[in-house]
């Protein structure tokens, strides 16, 4: 209910986004230390923030006095989510959070969109990984081509679906004789000759 130009409603939101940029010079701790100023903290309560978002984000102790440019991307998204964080934030806005993290990165991340979740924070995150979107969203809208293609509650989407799911993978220099035991061993596939290769349809889930 606010126009974007209201800087008073900007202190209500957080954001991260895919590749975030900052000033490469400065620490995690500094960098955490520069946002709490520009929320107004004192120097005690941007103490505790920083340690605290760092450590929620799995940011090593002794990568925190390291300067940014000497990160992953992985630790760059890190340090990126803990900034959206540093101001308590009613809604959030992540594009793809778990980008360049590593499977225990991304079981972490998953975990804290989870709590901010059951403490009433709104997250709002768009991502291509559908298993995240099944584990962590109660209200989804999928675009197609920039358009929108669907919305609503995940529940809902996924039994509204009409007809057989059916996936087609197409595959190139193989012939189809020699993959058919080890494709038709897995629950509803099936798979056809096709010029210079094969098509695999998979639709028990």
């Amino acid at each position: 209910g606010h126009d974007i130009s209201d800087v008073q409603m900007h202190g209500r939101i957080g954001y991260c986004p895919e590749n975030p940029y900052f000033y490469d010079y400065l620490t995690a701790n500094e960098l955490m230390d520069y946002f709490g100023r520009i929320f107004g903290y004192d120097e005690g309560t941007r103490r505790a923030k920083t340690d605290e978002l760092l450590t929620a984000v799995g940011l090593a102790e002794k990568d925190r006095k390291r300067q940014l440019r000497k990160y992953s991307k992985g630790m760059l998204q890190r340090v990126g989510l803990a900034q959206s964080l540093i101001n308590d934030p009613e809604i959030v806005f992540l594009d793809e959070p778990m980008s360049g993290l590593d499977p225990v990165g991304r079981r972490e991340i998953r975990e804290l969109i989870a709590g901010l979740r059951a403490k009433g924070t709104t997250v709002f995150m768009s991502t291509h990984i559908l298993s995240d979107i099944e584990a962590l969203c109660d209200e989804v809208a999928i675009l197609r081509g920039g358009r929108l293609a669907a919305a609503g509650d995940l529940a809902e989407l996924l039994e509204s679906h009409e007809g057989p799911r059916v996936l087609e993978i197409n595959i190139q220099g193989v012939e189809a004789d020699a993959i058919r035991d080890q494709v038709e061993f897995v629950a509803g596939a099936s798979i056809t000759a096709k010029p210079g290769g094969a098509t695999v349809q998979i639709q028990d889930e």
